[in-house]
């Protein structure tokens, strides 16, 4: 295989957590979710402002790189056996602020149905509008850590140049006559570490990037991912610090047609969300 096509292969499948594409330095460590070298020491705190990114940058830069994820860990609670989901008995989460569940219970399922939740917050189009985001931040967040984290995440998504490589314009918004397409629909979670105020959940996800609409030259694909929350008990909720991502697990995809870009972006304007729990 080649190096072009081994990285079309790798970019259908999401962007790898190591990438071949010859870059400047500090380019190579932002699309490896690092901060640039140059101001490492400064940014260390929002390393995880980037890997947000990661699908978008897989979608803008299907033209070189390739690589792999790493394996999961298998030292969860309940070993590596699967929990059930199955109703907990808990109270379900309110929807109150900005479409995002908050809420969610001082548990083991709570933690995992904020954990889930949030992904879907994070890896969503409001993460492109500034006024959406900002309260994206504020609410999953834990307080302080937004504080220190948003400037970086607002240059990150105002950044004129990547939002034209992705085909936005300059305010987050597509061309005319397109749809912009990024949703996270989570498969399942796994608890890692917990105790009353923190906890580590992993969600298993499979993301939706790109322009559906007719004349798209930047069509929806499909990626596999695990993110790594690490989670704080805060203001009555669980609330994010940190987290990282990895490739996968990745199924082998099923020989079925593509839908056209019309029925895409019909798709992802009549049919809506969830609210997960645990």
């Amino acid at each position: 295989m080649s190096y072009g096509e081994e990285y079309r292969d790798a970019a259908a499948r999401g962007l790898p957590t190591q990438t071949r594409t010859r870059l400047h330095e500090d380019d190579r460590d932002a699309a490896s979710g690092r901060p640039p070298r140059s101001a490492r020491r400064s940014l260390v705190p929002v390393v995880g402002v980037i890997v947000l990114l990661i699908a978008a940058l897989a979608f803008a830069n299907r033209d070189g790189g390739g690589g792999g994820g790493t394996s999961p860990t298998d030292d969860a609670p309940g070993g590596t056996q699967a929990q059930p989901t199955a109703p907990s008995g808990e109270s379900p989460v309110d929807v109150t602020v900005n479409n995002i569940p908050v809420g969610h219970p001082q548990t083991e399922q709570g933690a995992q149905s904020a954990a889930a939740n949030y992904a879907v917050a994070l890896g969503g189009e409001g993460m492109f509008d500034a006024e959406a985001r900002r309260v994206i931040v504020d609410t999953i967040y834990e307080p302080s850590v937004a504080e220190e984290r948003l400037p970086a995440i607002e240059e990150a998504y105002s950044n004129p140049d990547f939002l034209q490589r992705i085909g936005l314009s300059a305010d987050g918004t597509p061309p005319e006559g397109t749809t912009f397409v990024a949703r996270v629909i989570p498969v399942g979670t796994r608890l890692t570490d917990f105790d009353e105020t923190t906890a580590t959940v992993e969600v298993w996800y499979t993301s939706l990037f790109g322009l559906a609409g007719e004349g798209s030259t930047r069509p929806v694909t499909e990626g596999w991912y695990t993110n790594s929350y690490e989670l704080v008990w805060s203001n009555d909720d669980w609330r994010v610090v940190d987290f990282d991502q990895r490739d996968g697990p990745v199924p082998v995809a099923r020989d079925q047609r593509a839908s056209s870009a019309e029925e895409m972006a019909e798709a992802s304007g009549e049919f809506g969300g969830f609210t997960y729990a645990r």
